[in-house]
Order: C-alpha cells, then structure tokens, then sequence
C-alpha cells in the first residue's frame, strides 16, 4: 500500500490537567539532574564546560502545570496515523508531538511502550509530563515544557513524493523554532524522523535536545549501544565513567538488574555509527539509528528496588509491563547544552524501526560479539548509507510550505514572528494562531501600552525576553506594567531592580496579592525569611478578599498560593497562622493529596502526631509529587521509626531515607 496519512481520535483513561500555575515560576529549578562543582572539576575539559553552560535558572516564561489530579476517565486525543504495508505510526500532536505507537504489520508486534492510560506527573520542567512512546526533549536538561503542548501539525511533501508529516513550535525557554518531520517510504520497515532546531536572533543560544523512547522492560530484555564506557549517573549528583557491560557484579544492558534508578550515558567513538536497540531473549525489538550529529545515547532504568516499581505502577496501572528509556541526544550527557551561533540551525535525520538479531549472540558473555551481530543486522536492515542519503534528501525538502493543515499549537510563534519580522519557510505561525494570552502583548507591541484588564482575573503569563523587557521599561508604568516588568528583570537576573519595580506597582495596585506573593519570593530568595512569610500571608489575605468564584483560574491561584503561604509560614514556626491560611483553602483544594500532606506537617507543627499519622493511615496520593522528592519519607520520619509503607515508597537514590 502506499503511505498515507490520516486523523483520528484515540481514547485513554485520561486525567485532565487542569488549569496553569498563574503564579509566575520565580524559584529555582527543582531538577535532579545536576552535577555539583567538585564532580565537574573532575570531567573532560570539554565535557564540563557544556555542564557549566547554558543552565537555566527558572522555567519562566513557561507557567508550572500542576494542577492535576489522578482520577482517569475515558478521553478523545486527537491523533494522526502515518501508515504503509509495514508500519503503522500513531502521533498525539497536542501533546508534544509525541509517538503513541508504532506498530510493526508484519511481525504485530509493538515497538514501543504504549502507555494505556494518560497520567500526568511531575517529571518536566514545569510539571506535567507523561510515559510513553517516543518524546521529543528540547530546551534544558530535563523533560521539555511542551511534554503536554499541542504542536503545529501539517502535511508537506516528503521527499520521495509522498506525504510527510511536520510538527513544529516556538520553544520558549530559549526562544528557538523547531520543526519535526515524519516520513516512511512505502516500502519501508523505518520510520524517518528529520529534526530542525533554528537560531533566529543575534545572539548564540544554548540549545538541548533528546529523543526519549520508551521501551518495555523485561528480565530478559538487553539494550545495546557502542560503547565500552558510559558516564553513570546514580541521582547523587556526580558523574563517573564506568566499564560496559558489567559495573559492579552486575552486567547493566539489562535495565532489572540494578536496585535503583540511574542514568548510563554511552561513550560512543566519534566515528562509530550512532545506534541503540533494545531487545528480547529472542533477539528482536527496537532499533533507533541517526546521522552523527545525534552523537548521544542513553540508557535510563528504573531499577528492580521498591522506588522504582513504585514509580512504574505510578505512571501507569497495575497489571501493566514496565518500561526503559532508551535515548539520543545531541551531546554525551544530559546535563550538557551546545552553543547555536546567531542565525545558525541544527539539523540530523532519526531512523525507528524493528531489528532482529541472533539471541545467543546479542545475549551473550562477549560484548564485542554482541555489538557486532547487532551492526551487521541493522546494516542490513538499514545502511548508514541509506540513513545519510535520506537525510541530503529530506534537507531539500525542510523548507517546503504545509499543504494540510492536521493541528494547531500555541499563538507564541506568531507573537514572536511578528515582533521580529523574521522568516521562516516551512514553518509558518500565522496570526490566526494569535490567542487570548497574546492578545496584550500585541497590544503592548502596537501601541506601546498593556491594556487594562477588563475584569478582575489573576494575571496571564509574563514575557521575559530583552526585547519584551525592554518595551515594557518604556511603557506607561502603571502596577500591571510593573508586575511584568519585575517578572522580566527577575528572569535576567536583575533582581534588585524587579523587587524596584514590583514595589512601585504595590504603591498603586489595586490587586496587591500578584505583587506581595512576587516580594515574597524575593525575600525568601535573599535570605529574609520572616518577611517572606508576613508577606505571602498578607498576600492570601488580599487574594481570599479578591477572588469573585471558584472558577478554575482563581481556583489554581488560591491553591498555588495558599500552599506556598502555609509552607513559608511552617518554615519561620508561625503555625497559628498557617492554620489561617490553611483554614481559608477551598474544601475541593484541602481533599486533594498534596494538601493532605501539607496538613500532616501543619499537624505535626501544632504537637498533634497522631492526627498526622492517622492521614497517612487513611491513605493519599501525591498527584505532583517531583521526580526525585523525598518529601513523603522525611515527613514521615518525624511520626514513626517503622519503614515508610510500600504504598508512599518512591526514593530514586541509595541513602534517601533521611
């Protein structure tokens, strides 16, 4: 059959992601990925130099996405379906453009984990994220803030004259463009996958990228790659290299073998062909190949101790198998960014598909023998000459304009080509993408002013940019200017001159809360506790009088801000007020299991342990519980010395109990 392309909707049990965090993401990243100075003076010169570069301090201008809960119903995705005699691939493309499936025709098998259910959880850069299929990180160290975005869609000739698939948006944490294109030949077992990554500005921008792809784990499942080291990372925050296959008694290829979670980054020799396969006991499975700019690859295990499959059933349902992550990525290590020079792109072209090896080989005690079986198998089910070949083919055809429109993403491409003038063939961001949360930012670009809101409604999302901060400087300085304002010079680090800014507003605001919460973080960022916390109270004060329903934005502002308010209230010993606060949370908001949690720790403040634990004994769950927290063990120790219950068990590290 030729390829064709199609939408459809796929139903999950979905739980719904509720309304943005409207408090702007001022605090520093809680990200676990990182590696602390006396480790990095130990790495390669250059290797260090990519960890020290590039890091981000907040996730702003991207709002935190928290407000999700656990109970799954059933629920349309929209979808698109790219399929010929051979494979079928299924793509979400309101949900990061990630692969949901890629079904092999032939053999029926699946080549990935396909999660059967949609369950955010707080593992991106600003929270929700979900397992699955083939996801596309792009941004920073961690998973992309677009894990749960809808992208741009369309169908644009490939290259060989048939129908090819684009994906594209603005990423905003470095304001890059970015484009996906999805293709299979008729004839083909490989889905192709060219990647573009552009630097419209004048400036050179750090630039991230790794495609995650999740495979399932089984105790005979072995992933390989070529290398015979790998950098590991054990969520300790240090790197070290380490022989491959075996580290420590253990041969670990086979991602159950291992108690813990950890991260192996391959060292693959520059000139060797950039590769990795995840396979059964009978030598079949998935196969992910590429051009040498994705130099990287990567194996992530969740390990066989009871965080990991703790973890595993959390993401997921009971009954389900687990999964790895294989991955590849643009430099040796995660915790890495490259330097894109101003008006320069990044482009290299991804190959999936079905790899089938000799078992006794591929899983046997000769590594050597086991990597060469798998370059003979994929050399002949796929030549490097034909993967290089596809990518000169598909850069001819990278420019060419969308001829169908499949999906819509976010209106901040138009927002940003119009302010620029910049061009960008084959990606087009119209001004009909143009929304309700651009609406002032154009307003503020065409006429110089923000507009006055027409109704009382927590702040939309800020710009951050130098060019959006420095129109901002020039604007009529009225509060909601100055909120803006101080959210932008924040972000470049410039924060006396924001908590100027915000204490200008303040004098005039008739809406207080924005501006005090922004003061809050200010001083608890500088080291003045105890004013933080008088001002995150009298900021839910102003925000309890302010608030004109229990609508979902005011709902999300009384959340996110009552929690942040009773936890710097705790921390400075002021429990009768954070019971205030506490006591002036919606009843929907105090049920849900992160605010169970809270109370625990308001209770065991208060001298009432019994009652805390008698919270745990009745049982909650955690929706946006980070990746790597250890909240739930440490709150526990200060009730009982009896082991944390299986059910709360989701430490990520050896020595996390404390």
């Amino acid at each position: 059959m030729a390829t064709t392309v199609r939408r459809t909707v796929l139903t999950l049990p979905a739980a719904p992601l509720g309304s943005p965090n409207p408090l702007p993401a001022l605090r520093p990243l809680d990200e676990v990925h990182t590696v602390d100075e006396r480790a990095r003076r130990e790495l390669p010169r250059d290797m260090a130099r990519q960890i020290g570069y590039g890091r981000l301090r907040t996730v702003l201008p991207v709002r935190m996405l928290d407000g999700y809960g656990r109970e799954r119903t059933p629920a349309g995705l929209d979808a698109v379906v790219i399929e010929n005699d051979r494979l079928r691939v299924t793509v979400l493309p309101g949900l990061g453009g990630r692969i949901h499936s890629l079904h092999h025709k032939p053999t029926g098998r699946e080549l990935l984990y396909r999660n059967p259910v949609l369950q955010p959880a707080a593992f991106a850069l600003n929270g929700a994220w979900f397992s699955g299929g083939v996801e596309w990180n792009i941004g920073a160290t961690g998973h992309t803030t677009l894990s749960c975005a809808p992208l741009h869609a369309a169908v644009v000739p490939a290259p060989d004259g048939g129908e090819m698939v684009r994906l594209w948006e603005w990423e905003r944490l470095r304001d890059l463009p970015f484009q996906i294109d999805l293709w299979l030949p008729a004839d083909s077992d490989f889905l192709r996958v060219g990647v573009r990554i552009r630097n419209p500005h004048e400036r050179a921008v750090p630039v991230y990228w790794w495609s995650n792809i999740a495979v399932e784990e089984h105790p005979t499942t072995r992933v390989l790659a070529p290398a015979d080291e790998a950098w590991y990372y054990g969520y300790e925050r240090s790197l070290r290299r380490i022989p491959v296959p075996d580290y420590r008694e253990a041969d670990r290829t086979y991602p159950l073998r291992g108690e813990y979670p950890a991260d192996y980054f391959y060292e693959v020799p520059a000139a060797a062909r950039k590769w990795i396969t995840s396979l059964d006991e009978h030598g079949r499975g998935l196969v992910q190949t590429s051009t040498d700019a994705l130099r990287g690859r990567k194996l992530f295990v969740w390990g066989a101790g009871r965080g990991g499959r703790r973890w595993q059933q959390w993401l997921t349902e009971p009954g389900t198998a687990g999964y790895a992550e294989i991955q590849a990525g643009l430099a040796r290590t995660q915790m890495e960014h490259l330097r894109l020079e101003a008006g320069a792109e990044l482009s290299w072209l991804e190959a999936y598909g079905p790899l089938a090896a000799d078992a006794g080989t591929v899983h046997g005690a000769n590594w050597a023998a086991a990597l060469a079986e798998v370059e003979r198998n994929l050399e002949r089910a796929l030549p490097r000459a034909e993967v290089d070949a596809a990518y000169e083919e598909w850069r001819t055809a990278a420019d060419t304009e969308p001829v169908r429109e499949l999906a819509t993403g976010s209106g901040w491409g138009a927002l940003e080509v119009l302010r620029s003038g910049v061009k960008l063939p084959g990606t087009p961001f119209g001004e009909s993408t143009l929304g309700e949360e651009q609406a002032p930012w154009r307003e503020l670009l065409t006429t110089g002013a923000l507009p006055r809101p027409r109704r009382v409604v927590p702040p939309g999302p800020s710009l951050t940019s130098p060019a959006w901060r420095d129109m901002l400087e020039t604007a009529p300085a009225d509060p909601l200017t100055e909120y803006h304002l101080g959210v932008a010079q924040w972000q470049a680090d410039d924060r006396a001159q924001a908590v100027r800014s915000w204490e200008r507003g303040l004098a005039l605001a008739p809406s207080r809360w924005p501006l005090l919460r922004c003061l809050a973080v200010a001083d608890q960022e500088g080291g003045h506790p105890e004013r933080a916390a008088e001002r995150w109270l009298e900021a839910f004060a102003d925000l309890c009088q302010e608030r004109r329903d229990d609508g979902d934005s005011w709902t999300a502002a009384t959340a996110a801000l009552g929690r942040e308010a009773v936890e710097a209230l705790l921390t400075v010993g002021r429990t009768a007020d954070a019971r205030e606060v506490w006591t002036g949370l919606l009843p929907a908001v105090q049920r849900r299991g992160r605010f169970q949690l809270l109370y625990a720790r308001l209770l065991i403040a208060e001298g009432r342990p019994e009652e805390a634990r008698a919270i745990f004994g009745r049982g909650f769950e955690v929706a946006d519980l980070r990746e790597g927290s250890e909240i739930l063990n440490e709150v526990w120790a200060e009730l009982s010395e009896e082991p944390l219950p299986d059910v709360y068990e989701y430490r990520m590290r050896p020595g996390g109990d404390r």
